[in-house]
């Protein structure tokens, strides 16, 4: 959660929404100021004009101090006050950007939204000029303070981007929980001989043991810890919270998170505490409401105990044993650690990803409703006739954002959502100067988690959809004088395949009434050549030629069965024929009324 990221509010004109610029603007004037040379005043005083950009002419309002820090202060005050000209000029009704007519108010001190080297960012009056109340967050910039307002504000802004990301918020303490450190002088004979401190020397890959040479320290990497922090990356925005000191705490953030993924600024030490001793979320620029802690120290947490999860220590040292009491071989001494399958890490993870799907199983439900709670809304026109308007998607979707959906209007309705102005419900939201929206405006707020505005969803006027339905009226009509064309082509096409198929199939029909006749003659013939033969029983010739001629006589038979089956072929040809003639009639008849309709 970085300050300068979330600080401006896209949705408010809050004068700390240049927080960021603010921040990089001491930030320079800072620099700029530590090199101007006490001694030589109107050198200061030239310097910083060039480096703010002030033009020539504005000099005779520079106030030269004799002091570095007055100078500093002189220059701080003119930043703040420009920005405010400029914030000023920008936000009047006549320039707004979105076209809105409202007035912006801008916001004045006191109340101070927060302290950024001694000045106010709002309106640069200094810090110890008066009674500030407020929470230092030294961690994320040396100087920074910021008033409860502010606080208040950027966590709201924090939570709606966690609970879009669906992410909640996760402290991690570092010794004993995540880490076991010794001071090299503590270790253990038994450890100096096992030679720990020259296998934490070794620069190997994925190493879990370390020096950290200017503190005369060694540090061992709990099992699982680097896999923990990627799948708990995944479910939470990170911070670790320890009771180390600063220097300490950086070292450990650079062991466990080399490429300043997971923890970037955020972590904490025991010179951010508000309170010796204890631990507190008062200095986490995160919600409460969405806060996990893992610790293995649970006094320190006096006042967010329902928030934290008391973790197993890790002793790995045998200084760690020593410290707590326990009389037994350290894991170090017995060249043993904790399995990474099933560690304190591992459970823990398990745990978390339990929490993580039961918040926001609960809390998303919550969290769509609010986001048109207070609307009540009426439909006019926007559902098909003849359906319940309650079983409609965008009824239900309008309830799952917290709306309440009636059917008629009165008094309390807020929102009537129509397609134009025709209605006589829309009618009476304009009358009653009530929100008139189009469908959409549901829509848009169910993607953005957020209740968009109003004037951004217009409703057509009748007129335009009536030209809109005019035209697509005229469209459909030509469609359908296409459409005839087509089907009378077809038609024609049709009639004249079936009329050439009934002169090919009358062709065939002759052929078979030819055939038909040649085989009667051969009948004929043949019956006669029988009869002859039959005379003659005496020679075995006359046998054989009435064999001969029986033979001719069965495929004379066969003959005629297939003139017969051309017969049919005929008939059914004829009766195609007339369909096709019909099928034409139709498609004519049907060409033309398809026009009338076109028309």
């Amino acid at each position: 959660m970085s300050l300068a990221a979330e600080s401006p509010s896209p949705s408010s004109p809050s004068s700390s929404s240049d927080f960021a610029a603010l921040l990089d603007a001491e930030l320079e004037l800072t620099s700029t100021a530590d090199s101007v040379s006490v001694g030589d005043p109107s050198a200061s005083a030239a310097s910083n004009d060039e480096e703010c950009g002030y033009e020539e002419e504005e000099e005779d309002d520079v106030v030269v101090a004799a002091g570095e820090e007055d100078t500093l202060s002189c220059i701080k005050r003119r930043r703040v006050e420009n920005q405010h000209q400029d914030r000023g000029t920008a936000m009047r009704p006549d320039d707004d950007a979105i076209g809105s007519s409202k007035d912006v108010q801008i916001e004045v001190c006191p109340p101070h939204p927060g302290f950024f080297g001694g000045l106010c960012f709002r309106c640069g009056k200094r810090q110890d000029e008066e009674d500030v109340p407020g929470v230092a967050f030294g961690y994320i910039h040396k100087g920074l303070r910021l008033g409860a307002s502010e606080i208040d504000r950027i966590r709201g802004a924090d939570l709606k981007n966690l609970l879009r990301e669906r992410k909640l918020v996760l402290i991690l303490d570092l010794d004993h929980t995540l880490i076991n450190s010794t001071k090299l002088f503590d270790l253990s004979n038994a450890e100096i001989e096992l030679g720990i401190q020259s296998a934490a020397s070794k620069d190997v890959p994925d190493r879990n043991l370390f020096t950290l040479d200017t503190m005369q320290m060694l540090t061992k990497l709990r099992p699982f810890v680097r896999n923990f922090l990627i799948e708990a990356s995944n479910m939470f925005e990170m911070y670790i919270y320890t009771m180390g000191d600063k220097a300490y705490a950086i070292e450990i953030a650079k062991l466990l998170d080399p490429d300043n993924v997971y923890f970037g600024s955020k972590v904490i030490s025991n010179s951010d505490c508000t309170q010796q001793h204890q631990k507190g979320l008062d200095v986490v620029l995160g919600a409460e409401s969405v806060a996990v802690i893992l610790d293995d120290t649970e006094y320190v947490w006096q006042k967010h105990k329902e928030n934290l999860i008391l973790m197993e220590r890790y002793h790995y040292f045998a200084s760690s044993c020593r410290q707590f009491g326990f009389g037994v071989r350290s894991l170090s001494e017995s060249m043993q650690d904790e399995r990474e399958n099933d560690g304190a890490l591992a459970t823990i993870l398990d745990v978390l990803r339990r929490l993580h799907r039961i918040f926001f199983d609960s809390v998303i439900k919550r969290v769509r409703q609010e986001v048109l709670e207070g609307c009540k809304l009426v439909f006019t026109r926007v559902f098909p006739l003849h359906h319940r308007p309650q079983d409609q998607m965008l009824w239900k979707m309008a309830e799952q954002l917290g709306a309440v959906c009636c059917t008629d209007v009165d008094s309390t309705v807020t929102h009537v959502i129509a397609l134009d102005l025709g209605t006589e419900k829309a009618r009476w939201a304009v009358k009653n100067n009530k929100f008139l929206v189009h469908p959409r405006w549901i829509e848009a707020a169910n993607f953005r988690w957020h209740r968009q505005q109003e004037d951004d969803f217009p409703v057509a006027p009748p007129r335009e959809k009536s030209k809109e339905n005019s035209a697509s009226t005229k469209e459909k009509g030509k469609e359908n004088v296409a459409d005839a064309a087509s089907t009378k082509k077809k038609g024609k096409e049709t009639a004249a395949s079936a009329k050439e198929n009934g002169k090919e199939n009358a062709a065939d029909a002759a052929r078979a009434k030819e055939r038909s006749k040649e085989n009667a003659d051969d009948d004929a013939g043949a019956k006669e050549k029988g009869k002859e033969n039959a005379d003659d029983d005496a020679g075995a010739g006359a046998k054989e030629k009435g064999k001969e001629n029986a033979a001719d006589a069965a495929s004379k038979k066969e003959r005629s069965k297939e003139n017969a089956d051309d017969a049919a072929n005929t008939k059914k040809a004829k009766k195609i024929a007339d369909n096709g003639v019909n099928a034409n009639k139709i498609g004519t008849s049907d060409a033309a009324a398809s026009g009338a309709t076109g028309s």
